[in-house]
């Protein structure tokens, strides 16, 4: 910002030297033609009164004076000849003077002269050409300062105090052009982040007043298990019936136990991710368009085949950029997993359903594998030395799913498909 102000500084500071030079211009032209031309007034005014008539004077070298007239001081003189000598001509300019020789007047001369202060016209136009100018240029960079680059200014300490968990000053929405929609999105990042992070706060405190609970649970047929295993190993029973009897126990509480074990399974498990989905319409071309938008160029770079056959354009149900982030998520895949040969997108239809398939070569994976592709934190073998989390597929099938569709994976000979049916 303080950059931007020394740039609007110079330019006023350029505008008012131009100015100021321009304005001694023209005063110094003024007084330079004033003084020129009376000067050539005298010199023939001094040549003519030495005779004692008037002859019209050479004016060949003269700059300003382009002519001269007498009119005689006499009783003949007529009024025409008045009206004529005084007037105008061709728009030059004229000056009087009288002829007298000795204490006599002869009558008057007049010497018609051009102003060459037109000059200083030009110059005062490019004057007020250069103040437009100035203040358009000046206008224009205080609007980009206070418009664009302030609120910016402003806007650009928001994701450094997001990053640190500030969550709760929220941003006053105005109707800037440029920022309107951004300061938006950015309340609602906001809400958002705040909003998962009190949830994340509450669920891990769920979790852990279940894990208290279940590991207080557990203790009770940990201790009979523990009690019963060392009268056994101590021989305190004398009888098989007995010692049958203590095995019995032993294994209802290992039923017990693992029936807690399982719960903390599926409690962890649960509610891993919760997207939300709201589903419209969208056409296809729009979210094929968006693919090939974001990942041709990618696979240029990668020098992958990226092949995208023929489709028609139907209405389908879903959310046009969750359906990208399925498809995203398994072009990623693609990108880390695959060959670095091809992914071919192709596109059937089947029972009022569109069905798009996404192929991409490289080595399979086991059926032991493949039968948990779709679990979440599932990775395979081949996902060693690879970053990621095991959610991408998961999440892959969430969004199907809440879309009203579906996603098949296929295993073939020269690498992976996934087909994703959207209704």
């Amino acid at each position: 910002m303080k950059k931007f102000n020394k740039i609007i500084a110079i330019v006023i500071a350029a505008y008012l030297i131009i100015s100021l030079t321009l304005l001694a211009l023209v005063q110094k032209m003024d007084n330079k033609s004033s003084s020129e031309y009376k000067v050539e007034i005298n010199r023939i005014f001094s040549g003519l009164v030495e005779g004692v008539c008037f002859t019209e004077p050479d004016l060949s070298s003269y700059e300003f004076i382009k002519s001269v007239s007498f009119l005689p001081d006499s009783a003949g003189t007529s009024k025409n000849d008045i009206d004529k000598f005084y007037k105008s001509t061709n728009g030059l300019k004229y000056e009087i003077k009288p002829w007298y020789d000795g204490g006599k007047l002869l009558g008057y001369l007049r010497f018609n002269y051009i102003d060459k202060n037109y000059n200083n016209s030009i110059l005062l136009i490019v004057e007020f050409i250069l103040f437009i100018f100035a203040t358009i240029i000046i206008s224009v960079l205080l609007y980009i300062r206070n418009s664009i680059l302030k609120p910016f200014n402003i806007l650009s300490k928001i994701p450094y105090e997001l990053s640190k968990g500030n969550l709760k000053e929220e941003l006053k929405e105005n109707k800037n052009r440029y920022f309107g929609k951004f300061v938006w999105g950015i309340n609602v990042l906001r809400e958002n982040l705040d909003h998962h992070k009190i949830k994340e706060l509450k669920l891990e405190k769920e979790k852990k007043l279940l894990l208290l609970s279940i590991s207080h649970d557990i203790k009770t047929p940990l201790n009979t298990i523990k009690l019963y295993a060392k009268a056994i190993a101590e021989e305190v029973y004398d009888t098989n019936e007995k010692k049958i009897l203590a095995a019995k126990q032993i294994q209802e509480k290992s039923v017990e136990i693992e029936s807690f074990v399982k719960e903390i399974i599926k409690t962890s498990s649960e509610d891993v991710l919760e997207i939300e989905v709201i589903n419209s319409e969208f056409y296809l071309k729009d979210l094929i368009d968006k693919v090939i938008i974001t990942y041709k160029e990618k696979c240029i770079l990668k020098m992958i085949d990226f092949i995208v056959e023929d489709y028609s354009n139907k209405l389908v149900k879903g959310n046009l950029d969750r359906a990208f982030e399925v498809i995203g998520n398994i072009i990623e895949n693609a990108f880390k997993y695959g060959d670095g040969k091809e992914i071919k997108i192709s596109f059937y239809e089947e029972d009022y359903c569109q069905l798009i398939k996404i192929f991409n070569s490289g080595e399979t994976i086991s059926q032991n594998e493949f039968n948990h592709i779709f679990d979440s934190f599932y990775r395979g073998s081949n996902a060693k030395d690879k970053q990621g989390n095991g959610l991408g597929l998961y999440i892959c099938k969430y969004i199907m799913e809440k879309m009203d569709g579906e996603i098949f994976a296929e295993c073939k000979k020269e690498g992976m498909s996934f087909t994703l049916v959207l209704r």
